[in-house]
């Protein structure tokens, strides 16, 4: 199960090549960031591949979500794909560009972390998209961490299952907000990076954002996320007037508040899968769809709830049944109907002068293995 092969991410189906590092500005558990970014890039033969899992307190945090005891799952977890990399350059020159790439907030699932999507983000960044995909510090990661500023001392944040006696939608209603608050203070980042301002990032070696400066436009942002991800970027349409559309990948909306729901200002994308979604779950989205047309929802068959993450790409059979990761719907498929129906919904609302118009069929649900809205049954999941 170790090894390099263990995990088998198709490569970049865009014209670029992409790059990825990691990004932590402040040194606050509550007003820094800490986000993975994947750009466009100039290749580099022999360049550094990362790491899927990128420390050993990932496979820890893992082991919790899981309900697994840490001491036998997380090393069987760092045994089996601890050694795993993703097929990017690590900090690979930044390809700059004078019109600016579009941007993208990614915001994850509950109990995921920021590397977990790298399937979705690098397929978005070889079609000229920067991305940014957060790793939330609200305890709904698997795993994660701040620096401090004294002697720049790890603190570490682990998962936190919901409090004993407190309603659940109290609590992930809480954590949606400041998830939510999280991408807008990404955007606003960005717009600082853009106006000149130095941002240290206090990685060590870490990549310099003062490269990002004139290749963003800014105009055309846009954000996205995955089940409880997907919820936080509807919400940030709300918070954040600089976000143009959202993509919510098999969106878990429970945690948002009914008053929330008229003052969603922007389309959205939901892009489901067959085997998660509940009606009280869609009805939700079709709140949000009769008043909006350009708010669309279509469903993927054959996909279950991993199948829109990277662990769908794992090999062997004990991995992917830990983490129910398997559909009937081959994982490539899957992963270009997701890519190319964002990528189409995008050129529409970002104005992106792309070819992506091709396949805007997806949008209302027609294609192979793809249907408008939800299907007749759905599971009780």
């Amino acid at each position: 199960m170790g090894g390099e092969q263990s995990l088998a991410l198709p490569p970049e189906k865009g014209p670029h090549r992409v790059g990825c590092a990691d990004v932590m500005v402040g040194h606050t558990q509550q007003q820094g960031l800490f986000f993975r970014l994947f750009y466009p890039c100039v290749p580099r033969d022999g360049a550094e591949r990362p790491l899927w899992i990128p420390r050993y307190e990932y496979c820890s945090g893992l082991a919790d979500v899981s309900g697994h005891s840490r001491r036998w799952c997380a090393p069987l977890l760092s045994i089996a794909v601890g050694s795993c990399r993703v097929p990017l350059s690590w900090k690979a020159p930044f390809k700059t560009c004078s019109s600016g790439y579009p941007l993208i907030i990614f915001s994850h699932g509950l109990g995921a972390f920021r590397t977990v999507y790298s399937s979705v983000c690098m397929q978005m960044a070889s079609w000229g998209f920067v991305v940014a995909a957060l790793e939330h510090r609200d305890s709904s990661a698997a795993m994660t961490y701040f620096c401090t500023a004294e002697a720049v001392r790890e603190q570490w944040i682990p998962h936190q299952q919901v409090p004993q006696g407190q309603k659940e939608f109290y609590f992930r209603n809480s954590q949606v907000h400041r998830r939510a608050n999280e991408c807008a203070r990404a955007l606003q980042l960005f717009r600082a990076i853009s106006s000149g301002k130095s941002i240290p990032n206090i990685l060590p070696q870490g990549f310099d954002l003062s490269v990002l400066k004139d290749s963003i436009d800014l105009a055309k942002a846009a954000v996205m996320g995955h089940s409880f991800g997907g919820v936080t970027a509807v919400l940030a349409l709300v918070k954040e007037s600089g976000f143009r559309c959202a993509v919510a990948l098999d969106a878990w909306m429970f945690p948002l508040e009914n008053v929330l729901y008229p003052e969603v200002p922007k389309p959205v994308f939901f892009i489901n899968t067959e085997k998660f979604q509940t009606p009280e779950s869609v009805a939700k989205m079709k709140r949000l769809s009769s008043r909006n047309s350009q708010t669309k929802i279509i469903t993927i068959l054959g996909s279950v709830h991993q199948s829109q993450t990277d662990f769908a790409f794992l090999t062997g059979k004990l991995i992917p049944r830990v983490f129910n990761a398997r559909g009937t719907l081959d994982p490539h498929k899957c992963l270009d109907i997701t890519t190319q129906a964002a990528l189409a919904f995008l050129q529409r609302h970002l104005d992106v002068r792309e070819e992506f118009a091709r396949w805007d069929h997806l949008l209302e649900g027609i294609g192979d293995s793809v249907i408008p809205e939800a299907p007749f049954r759905l599971s009780n999941l």
